[in-house]
């Protein structure tokens, strides 16, 4: 089978959609090595240039008009050969030759249908045009949750018939054991506590930092934090600095894969408690390196989290500081969870996540 992809994320960028796309590549690439593997992009700067040396896997430079991604990429997958062309990201082009192909797309949230509030007016419309023709003209979508899922039938009016629900899987760093040595550097570089409780995530208002950083106000529970820093810092800091918490929070950017897997693997719990996610990635990292979760009982989160996560009312900061300091008080409860956790997780390997995305392409073919 020749399959293409639509890869300006997968080179370009450096978290969600950009992992989604490169993880994805490499574990078809691993398990599936007798498949053709196409990326189509204007140029293969970037990231995820080690997955270009699988098996299979080349990369095929399209014109850099403002709109070759729209009007060129599907024909030139089409002229390539490609029997199948998987939009990533939401999209799909929008003119094709007459050679047979068949079209996927994976839609990963409909946040901006559910949370107006945090976007544009016209981001939503523009959101919302590419979503709906994509979701119409793709033969299947792929949906990365069943809380996508749902949305897609409920906002895109889209038959379930049409839908399956693959989930995602997550770097490998996340799955390695992380010696002693590397564990030292990781605290000596970045000056890190003992002991920590960690949030990952960009930091806005939807994931809710806010309310983790009320929630251990008065206590003396570290928290590491490591995302990238929109307006909403600007508030959270403020809440620091007014209740002279600087000393409790500590936040990280920049960090290697590698050292973010560390991270994890030394942290007491993640704290994940996001108002609504389509996935939320940070807890199936967790899981795997054997942290235990607190995180929302909303969206999908049950999904990644399982059943031995702890869960919380996100808008509740008292709930979530309860359990934050159960567990923090609690080293029992928290290797009991992480075992559980770690069982729960493999659902997500490469194995199933490559088998179940391989089974949906042939369901159409």
């Amino acid at each position: 089978m020749k399959i293409a992809f639509d890869a300006k994320r997968f080179f370009h960028n450096s978290s969600g959609l950009g992992n989604y796309s490169r993880d994805l590549v490499r574990i078809l690439a691993t398990y599936f090595p007798e498949n053709s593997y196409l990326l189509l992009n204007k140029d293969q700067y970037g990231r995820g240039k080690e997955i270009l040396n699988l098996p299979g896997v080349s990369f095929i430079e399209i014109s850099r008009s403002f709109l070759s991604r729209q009007i060129n990429m599907g024909k030139e997958a089409q002229d390539a050969g490609a029997e199948l062309f998987h939009g990533l990201s939401g999209e799909l082009p929008m003119k094709w030759n007459d050679r047979p192909i068949k079209k996927v797309v994976t839609i990963h949230d409909l946040i901006f249908m559910r949370y107006p509030k945090y976007y544009s007016w016209l981001d939503r419309k523009i959101y919302f045009w590419k979503f709906k023709k994509a979701a119409e003209s793709a033969d299947l979508i792929i949906a990365i949750s069943e809380q996508t899922k749902r949305d897609i039938i409920h906002y895109l009016k889209i038959s379930a018939d049409k839908i399956t629900v693959v989930y995602q899987g997550c770097h490998a760093a996340f799955r390695n054991e992380t010696d002693k040595s590397a564990e030292k550097k990781l605290r000596d570089t970045y000056a890190l506590p003992e002991r920590f409780i960690l949030s990952v995530g960009t930091i806005e208002s939807r994931k809710n930092l806010l309310n983790t950083v009320k929630s251990i106000h008065g206590t003396d529970i570290p928290l590491v934090v490591v995302g990238r820093k929109t307006n909403f810092y600007k508030k959270v800091f403020g809440y620091i600095k007014k209740h002279k918490m600087q000393g409790q929070v500590q936040f990280l950017e920049g960090l290697t894969m590698d050292e973010l897997a560390g991270l994890y693997k030394i942290a007491d719990v993640l704290v994940y408690p996001s108002f609504f996610e389509g996935f939320g990635i940070p807890v199936i990292e967790a899981l795997f390196s054997g942290t235990p979760v607190i995180t929302s009982n909303t969206s999908s989160l049950p999904e990644a989290g399982g059943p031995d996560s702890m869960y919380v009312d996100p808008a509740n900061t008292d709930d979530l500081r309860s359990k934050i300091f159960f567990l923090w008080s609690n080293e029992a409860e928290r290797t009991r969870r992480a075992e559980k956790g770690k069982v729960y997780v493999q659902k997500f390997s490469d194995e199933r996540v490559a088998g179940d995305v391989m089974k949906a392409y042939r369901s159409i073919l």
